[in-house]
């Protein structure tokens, strides 16, 4: 019988000439910070880094999911058993080649992004695979703020979470601002070209938004720095 093999997995940068540290720095400044392809090329030559905007494209399709799923599988595995959430559900729309599509995101009392997942309607049938989806991954929360649609009101009564539905005026106004960090990116890249690289960009931005939001204007300057700080070794350690 063949012993288990005890070796470490091959690292996801071994046939890759740049350093770890080079590519995360390129998926972090485009995916993070309204640049573009070029932009981000340009950035890099003034600090002696010489790629191309085509590689930057590369690297960001290639690492960025792999590096949000990190992210995501930490903070669900640390947030999963807390039960006292409050979610925000709300939904934007896109545009893909002139076509109207729709980028449903669950966002947490905290602002963090818990969900994002894009459909071709806005229905019963694309709420209630969102909210399965959702609560799929990171459990029942306390509470669900919507705005008034009735695709919401449906999908809940056919789950059973009726009873924890909230509609009120201003009440979803935390989902709401959320969207604006995404849709500075939208801009960015002069809208996008198909509806899989929408949901691939979607879910890579909305992680690593949650890993480096601090909270500056709630915590003095001496945390918001410890915690900088933190944020900015977990994201080095990555696929490390």
């Amino acid at each position: 019988m063949p012993r288990k093999s005890r070796a470490l997995p091959p690292s996801p940068f071994r046939r890759f000439n740049s350093s770890p540290e080079v590519i995360r720095l390129v998926v972090l400044m485009y995916v993070r910070f309204p640049l573009s392809l070029r932009n981000v090329e340009d950035l890099l030559f003034e600090r002696g880094i010489d790629i191309s905007h085509e590689t930057v494209r590369f690297w960001w399709n290639r690492f960025g999911p792999m590096f949000a799923a990190d992210v995501r599988q930490q903070r669900v595995s640390r947030m999963r058993g807390y039960r006292q959430w409050r979610w925000h559900l709300d939904e934007v729309y896109v545009k893909i080649n002139g076509e109207t599509h729709y980028l449903w995101r669950a966002v947490d009392q905290e602002g963090e992004v818990l969900e994002s997942y894009v459909t071709k309607t806005r229905d019963k049938a694309a709420a209630l695979a969102f909210m399965k989806k959702t609560l799929k991954r990171h459990g029942s929360p306390e509470a669900i703020t919507t705005d008034g649609l009735r695709s919401y009101k449906a999908a809940m009564k056919e789950l059973g979470n009726e009873a924890k539905q909230e509609i009120g005026r201003w009440a979803n106004n935390r989902v709401e601002n959320s969207h604006l960090p995404f849709r500075r990116r939208e801009r960015a890249m002069l809208r996008f070209r198909q509806m899989k690289s929408l949901q691939k960009f979607a879910s890579v931005h909305a992680s690593l938004h949650n890993h480096f939001q601090l909270e500056r204007h709630l915590v003095d300057r001496t945390t918001f720095k410890q915690r900088r700080s933190a944020a900015w070794t977990e994201w080095q350690n990555l696929a490390g």
